[in-house]
C-alpha cells in the first residue's frame, strides 16, 4: 500500500491535537478509522510515529514525518484553493515573505495598488531576512517571496526585479562621515565593522573579506542601526535598508559589484496561483515607477 495524502493529513491532525478523538471530530471520521489510518501509515513506513498509544509524544521518525507531511498537506491545500478560486473567478488568499527593507519602503505602495482592484483578497505578508525568505519558499510556508538571490536555485526559482547598491552606514560623528567620497574596503578595515545578513552576501571579494573578519554579527536591522547611531561601529547595508533611519550617514562604496539583486522567489517547478501572479506583476509595476535600478524581466 502506497502512502496517501489522506494518511498524512490524519497524522498531522493527531500530532497537532495530541489525541485520536479530537482529530477524528475535526476531520469528520470515526476514531477507529483514524487509528486504522495511522496503523497503515506506520506499517508502510516500517516504524512507530508516536512513543505510546496516548499519541502525545512523537518518535524521531514521527518528528521528521510531521515536517514533511505538513509541507505536503499545505502545498496540496494551496493548490486546491487556487483551482477553486480560478474556477469561481475569485482569488482568496496569498502568503508573501519579504525582506524588511522592501516591507518598509515598497510594500505600502504595492499593497495600495494591488488591493485597490481586489478589496476582498486576504493577504499574509511576513518580513524576514533573505535566508529566512528562501527557507519559507523551500518548506512551502509561503507561496511568494521577495528577497535577494537565493543560494539554492534549483529548489527555489528567482526572477530579479531591481538592483540595490550597498552603502557604508556610520554615525555622524564617525570620521568616515566627513565627505561624500566613495569608501573603499581598505578604509573599512580600519573601523570596527559590524557584519549583518546582507553584508555576508556581498559579492565583491574585498568587502567579503571585511565582513568575514568581523567579530560581531547583528542580523536585526533595527538593532544594527541603533549600534551605528551610538557610534559603536560601522556597517554596510543595501541603500533601501538604510533609508529608514535619517539619523545615520550613508556613503557610497568603491567598486562596481557592490549591489544586491532583489527579486521574486517561488518554489521551482510549481506554477504560481492567479493571485500570486497578479501580486508579482503589481510589484514589478511599483518598482518601475520608483527611482530604483530596474532589472529587465
Amino acid at each position: 500500500m502506497a502512502l496517501t495524502l489522506g494518511q498524512l493529513r490524519v497524522f498531522v491532525e493527531v500530532a497537532d491535537l495530541g489525541n485520536i478523538k479530537d482529530a477524528a471530530e475535526k476531520i469528520g471520521r470515526t476514531p477507529s478509522a483514524v487509528s486504522m489510518s495511522l496503523k497503515q501509515l506506520e506499517d508502510e513506513l516500517g516504524g512507530a510515529l508516536f512513543e505510546s498509544d496516548r499519541k502525545t509524544r512523537l518518535t524521531s521518525l514521527g518528528e521528521y514525518v510531521l515536517i514533511v507531511a505538513r509541507a505536503e498537506v499545505r502545498g496540496f491545500d494551496r493548490s486546491v484553493s487556487s483551482i477553486q478560486a480560478y474556477a469561481r473567478n475569485e482569488i482568496g488568499r496569498l502568503e508573501v515573505a519579504c525582506v524588511p527593507s522592501v516591507a518598509a519602503q515598497l510594500m505600502p505602495q504595492v499593497l495600495n495598488r494591488f488591493l485597490a482592484e481586489r478589496p476582498d483578497i486576504e493577504l499574509d505578508v511576513r518580513d524576514a531576512d533573505s535566508q529566512s525568505v528562501e527557507l519559507s519558499i523551500e518548506r512551502q510556508r509561503v507561496e511568494l517571496g521577495i528577497a535577494g538571490r537565493p543560494s539554492s536555485e534549483g529548489i527555489v526559482a528567482f526572477s530579479p526585479v531591481f538592483r540595490d547598491r550597498f552603502v557604508l552606514v556610520c554615525s555622524a560623528d564617525n570620521p568616515l562621515a566627513i565627505n561624500d567620497a566613495p569608501i573603499s574596503a581598505v578604509e573599512l578595515a580600519e573601523q570596527r565593522f559590524i557584519a549583518n545578513g546582507a553584508s555576508a552576501r556581498m559579492r565583491d571579494p574585498a568587502f567579503q573579506a571585511v565582513a568575514r573578519a568581523s567579530r560581531l554579527m547583528v542580523r536585526n536591522v533595527t538593532s544594527l542601526l541603533a549600534l551605528v547611531r551610538a557610534d559603536f561601529g560601522v556597517t554596510v547595508l543595501p541603500a533601501l535598508s538604510a533609508a529608514s533611519d535619517a539619523a545615520v550617514c550613508c556613503r557610497p562604496l568603491v567598486g562596481e559589484d557592490v549591489y544586491r539583486e532583489v527579486g521574486l522567489l517561488w518554489r521551482a517547478g510549481r506554477a504560481l496561483s492567479p493571485v500570486a501572479q497578479a501580486f508579482a506583476e503589481t510589484f514589478r509595476e511599483t518598482v518601475a515607477l520608483s527611482n530604483l535600478e530596474v532589472v529587465p524581466a
